[in-house]
């Protein structure tokens, strides 16, 4: 099967990486053309055009910043549409609006293509390994076909039902997981002025019912200093918003979430849109004039599990 990966950013470089290395026919395209190069170096091939592309390949599968950037891709001239033909499937793995992935699956489809969505969640540094979990919607026998490059980029894939159902659980997690990020700056906070031993209390809140894949992941790179989560202040803010709008289209009456996105935009505003998401908690580090840090933690996360066949779970 040969497949195209446009966008090379924090995930994408990772996932198409994972396809890299298990040496499948790869073709890839990004704006920046240094990270072009480094894949090109290393084996992958690129094309003139999203159209060319998806004329050449498969499987075409898009990473990207927003719904917006995405439908320029998808829709402009020279773009992904033009180029697809009976039978090839476009991948989105971007977080995105369902609405939208449902308005351009409709001209895929007309194309004779097939539209799947499929957003990853877990962290980069499981990315990185191929270790990551993948949701996907849509056609069960279009999933199937390529579910051997799922379980290349992935290592638990859920089929979520319908196209558009695995970006709306994409976007369920990544607001329960801002939610805890937000709400352990507070921990860590009263923790601090508290003088608890910091590194206690990291154990501490990984073994009792307080604890999350927030707190086990991020806690560790704020209690470095570095924040560094691979996910920036702008994308949560993203996704916190599609949450946000979601949930009005369905008259739901929301109250911690609304809260918890205005605290990002308020980092945001801080900090800039290009800072770890993490960076977050600094708002109370800043306003209490204190911080979280504490020896032997890393960096930057690493997957340490060995890379492993996914599986459909």
């Amino acid at each position: 099967m040969k497949i195209g990966f446009i966008g090379l950013g924090n995930v994408g470089a990772k996932l198409a990486g994972s396809l890299l290395r298990n040496k499948f026919n790869l073709t890839v395209l990004d704006l920046d053309d240094n990270l072009v190069k480094d894949f090109v170096a290393k084996g992958s091939a690129t094309s003139k055009s999203p159209k060319e592309m998806a004329e050449k390949v498969d499987l075409i599968i898009t990473c990207l910043p927003s719904p917006k950037i995405c439908s320029e891709v998808m829709m402009k001239k020279g773009g992904v549409i033009e180029g697809l033909s009976k039978n090839k499937i476009w991948l989105e793995m971007s977080t995105t609006d369902n609405k939208e992935v449902k308005r351009i699956g409709e001209f895929v489809k007309s194309k004779g293509a097939i539209p799947l969505d499929a957003p990853v969640s877990g962290g980069c540094h499981r990315a990185t390994t191929g270790n990551i979990a993948i949701f996907v919607g849509g056609e069960r026998k279009s999933f199937e076909k390529i579910l051997p490059v799922l379980t290349t980029m992935g290592r638990k894939i859920l089929h979520t039902g319908e196209l558009g159902s695995a970006s709306i659980l994409k976007v369920i997690t990544n607001y329960l997981a801002s939610t805890h990020l937000a709400a352990l700056g507070e921990a860590w906070a009263v923790a601090k002025k508290s003088n608890l031993d910091i590194e206690k209390t990291f154990k501490g809140i990984q073994v009792s019912s307080g604890n999350s894949f927030v707190h086990e992941t991020e806690s560790q790179v704020i209690l470095n200093g570095s924040y560094n989560i691979n996910f920036t202040m702008d994308l949560v803010e993203k996704d916190m918003t599609l949450f946000n709008n979601l949930s009005k289209k369905l008259n739901i009456p929301l109250e911690i979430s609304p809260l918890v996105l205005s605290i990002f935009k308020d980092a945001h505003k801080k900090y800039g849109s290009r800072a770890w998401s993490s960076m977050v908690v600094k708002r109370l580090e800043d306003i209490c004039k204190i911080n979280f840090r504490a020896s032997g933690y890393p960096e930057e996360l690493i997957d340490n599990e060995p890379e492993e066949k996914g599986y459909e779970i």
